[in-house]
C-alpha cells in the first residue's frame, strides 16, 4: 500500500467505512497505535473535530503560500551522513534558559486548544509533560494560565501578545511568571489580525480573543486604521523599545518570536532579547513571507552565538528537526502536530505526536552519524539551489 492509499484508507475508516481502510482487522476501532507518523494524526483530527476547528488549526493566511513553503523548503535540503561513527548512545537532551527537555522539540504557543478538545491547554500540557518536553502557552489560550500551570506535568514557557496597554501587558507577564513559566516569547509579527480565508468563510468566532479585545485598554492617541478594513489586534505602534521594557521587568528570559531577517535579529539582541525564534507564525499572518528554514542560516550567522536561536514552521518529521538543528537552531517548536494529536486522541495523542518526532529524530541522528546534539554541524546538510 503506498502512502496515498494509506491516507485514503485511514480517512475512509474514520469517516465510518472501516472496510475501505485496508487494516488487517477492519472491524476493530482505530487506535492511537495505528498512527505511525504526524500526517496520520492530521487525517485523524480532520475527521474527529468540527470543520471550522480543523480549518482554524491547519489553515493559513490568504493563498497559504507561506504555509506550503514552510514544508516544501525542507525538501531542498539533503543530508551528508558520516559512516562508522559510534552512535550506540544517542542523546537528545537539552537545557535552555534553565529549562530541561528530553528532546529539542518543544510545543509551540498556539491558541484556542479548546476548539480541538474540551480539555484544551491543560490536556496539551499533560501530554507535553509526559513526553518530558517544554510547552509554550499562548496568550490566546482557551484556559487561564493558572489553570494550565496547575495541570502541567512539565515545564512551561509563555507567549506574549503585547499591546498599547502597558499595564495590562505587564500584568499578563506577571501572571505567567507567577504561575511558573520559565521564559517569555514576545511575539513581534502580529500588529493586525490577518485574513485567514478559511476562518472568514467559516465565520469563526473565538471567545478568548473577544474577551481579550474587550478587556483591552485603548490609548487615547492610538491610530484607527479600521477605515482600511484592518482590525488592529494589539497595536501597530510598538517599536524595539517595548522589547527593552518587557525584558527589563519580566524576571525571566524574554525571546523575540517572529524574526525573519538578520537585521531584525540583530536589533532584537541589541534590545535585550535573550533568544530569537525564527518564525513566520506558521504562515498565518503575512502570506508571501519566506519559509523559516530558508532564513534560519543567515540569522544564525548574524547572531553569531550571542543568544540561542530557535525556529518553528513546517516541522513534520524527525528529519526536519535534524535539518533545522544542522542549520543552526538550538531547538524547534511544533504547533499544528500537537493540536492534531489533541483533536484526535486528547492528551495521549499529544504525547504520541511528540514521542514519534523524538523517535524519528533519534533514528535520523543514528543513521547520519551524530550521537548527540553537539555533534550536529552545518556540513551535515547541503541545500539544493
Amino acid at each position: 500500500m503506498n502512502r496515498r492509499e494509506h491516507l485514503q484508507g485511514l480517512a475512509g475508516f474514520l469517516a465510518g467505512s472501516p472496510v475501505a481502510a485496508g487494516w488487517q482487522d477492519p472491524g476493530r476501532a482505530l487506535s492511537i497505535g495505528d498512527m505511525i507518523n504526524v500526517f496520520d494524526f492530521d487525517t485523524a483530527c480532520r475527521h474527529r473535530v468540527a470543520r471550522d476547528a480543523y480549518d482554524y488549526i491547519s489553515g493559513g493566511a490568504e493563498d497559504e503560500f507561506t504555509l506550503r513553503r514552510n514544508r516544501s523548503a525542507f525538501g531542498r535540503i539533503t543530508f551528508r551522513p558520516r559512516m562508522l561513527v559510534d552512535v550506540s548512545r544517542l542523546d537528545m537532551s537539552i537545557e535552555l534558559f534553565g529549562t530541561e527537555s528530553e528532546m529539542p522539540v518543544f510545543v509551540a504557543p498556539t491558541g484556542s486548544h479548546g476548539r480541538a478538545h474540551p480539555e484544551g491547554e491543560p490536556a496539551t500540557a499533560r501530554g507535553a509533560g509526559a513526553a518530558k518536553t517544554i510547552m509554550a502557552v499562548s496568550s490566546s489560550s482557551s484556559f487561564p494560565i493558572e489553570q494550565i500551570a496547575k495541570a502541567a506535568t512539565g515545564p512551561l514557557w509563555f507567549q506574549l501578545y503585547a499591546g498599547p496597554d502597558a499595564e495590562g501587558t505587564r500584568e499578563r507577564v506577571a501572571r505567567a511568571v507567577g504561575s511558573g513559566c520559565k521564559a517569555v516569547l514576545f511575539t513581534v509579527d502580529a500588529p493586525y489580525f490577518p485574513h485567514r480565508e478559511r476562518d472568514l468563510r467559516n465565520r469563526l468566532i473565538r471567545p478568548e480573543v473577544q474577551r481579550e479585545l474587550a478587556g483591552r485598554r485603548r490609548r487615547p492617541d492610538e491610530p484607527d486604521n479600521t477605515r482600511y478594513g484592518l482590525p488592529q489586534r494589539f497595536t501597530a505602534t510598538l517599536t524595539w523599545s517595548f522589547l527593552r521594557q518587557v525584558a527589563g521587568y519580566a524576571k525571566v528570559p524574554v525571546l523575540a518570536k517572529g524574526i525573519l531577517t538578520p537585521a531584525d535579529a540583530n536589533l532584537a539582541v541589541e534590545n535585550g532579547a535573550a533568544g530569537i525564534v525564527v518564525s513566520n507564525h506558521g504562515g498565518r499572518y503575512l502570506d508571501g513571507a519566506p519559509s523559516t528554514i530558508e532564513m534560519l542560516p543567515s540569522i544564525v550567522e548574524t547572531v553569531n552565538g550571542r543568544v540561542p536561536v530557535l525556529m518553528d514552521g513546517g516541522i513534520r518529521r524527525g528529519t526536519d528537526v535534524l535539518k533545522a538543528l544542522a542549520s543552526g537552531a538550538r531547538a524547534v517548536f511544533v504547533g499544528r502536530p500537537p493540536l492534531w494529536g489533541l483533536g484526535a486522541f486528547g492528551t495521549p495523542g499529544v504525547t504520541r505526536v511528540l514521542t514519534l518526532l523524538q523517535a524519528e529524530l533519534a533514528l535520523a541522528m543514528g543513521l547520519a552519524g551524530v550521537p548527540n546534539l553537539a555533534a550536529i554541524k552545518r556540513d551535515l546538510i547541503a541545500v539544493d539551489r
